[in-house]
């Protein structure tokens, strides 16, 4: 089964951040559905750090079981995150968990508003019809998460979803969070990651060789100059040249979709 791309639901943001101040803040130990939602706090200060790989590693069956596996209330593994000075909550570990729940919460299997702000419209036809069939699929195997507000709202009307949808108000995921500076941080995730799903010597590659030229120009051209701009660091004239160029590599390689 085709893998869902998940990749927009939670951005991107420089690692490297200038360790400027000691001063300790409260921590939190779970989030809620309430916190995934689009405009909610939480949800717009959490980040990828710019070295993790893609989250689409998953396939639709995975992230139906992980939205049932939550509403059902079944243990899920803690998510792994790390806060840099500058308040932004990196995530460590746990990337795919996390943002299968966005995804069911924002109605984005790589389709909605957030992928296609993110991508600036210019989203595959293969990817618009893997989330469809993401977003059919789990409103016929869990529900929607609009029909578990609409439950709340109108327990009389919506028998099906009423006692799970109350439900909804305590669950949570725990949080876990990784120590230290940036370095310390940075060290945990590839530890964590390389024990877990190996990364491939490519991905590897690409992943620690970010600031390079070659690695820079294939993430550039596998999504024709669009998504993250691991470019950013390139004046605006640059930046564009890039993607322009990017854009006309990536047509010529992978358009007109193959049948």
């Amino acid at each position: 089964m085709a893998n869902v791309n998940l990749d927009a639901l939670i951005p991107r943001e420089d690692f490297e951040v200038l360790e400027s101040t000691t001063k300790s803040y409260p921590i939190r130990d779970i989030v809620t559905v309430r916190d995934l939602q689009k405009g909610d706090f939480f949800f717009e200060s959490i980040r990828k750090p710019d070295f993790q790989r893609e989250t689409n590693e998953w396939n639709i069956n995975r992230i139906v079981e992980l939205v049932r596996s939550f509403v059902n209330g079944d243990l899920i593994p803690a998510i792994i995150l790390w806060q840099s000075d500058s308040r932004y909550i990196f995530v460590i570990d746990g990337s795919h968990r996390l943002s299968a729940l966005v995804a069911w919460v924002n109605d984005d299997y790589g389709d909605g508003e957030i992928s296609k702000t993110f991508y600036g419209l210019d989203i595959l036809e293969e990817q618009t019809r893997i989330a469809d069939k993401t977003r059919t699929m789990i409103k016929n195997s869990v529900g929607s998460f609009k029909d578990y507000q609409f439950a709340v709202a109108n327990p009389d009307k919506s028998s099906k979803y009423a006692t799970k949808a109350n439900a909804l108000g305590s669950l949570a995921i725990r949080l876990q969070w990784v120590s230290g500076n940036s370095d310390s941080a940075e060290k945990s995730f590839f530890k964590i990651n390389q024990s877990a799903t190996p990364i491939n010597t490519t991905e590897l590659k690409l992943l620690e060789k970010r600031d390079e030229p070659n690695c820079i120009a294939a993430r550039a051209i596998i999504r024709g100059g669009a998504g993250h701009k691991y470019w950013s660091k390139f004046e605006e004239s640059k930046q564009r040249k890039i993607e322009d160029t990017a854009k006309n590599i990536s047509k010529a390689l992978f358009r007109p979709l193959l049948h």
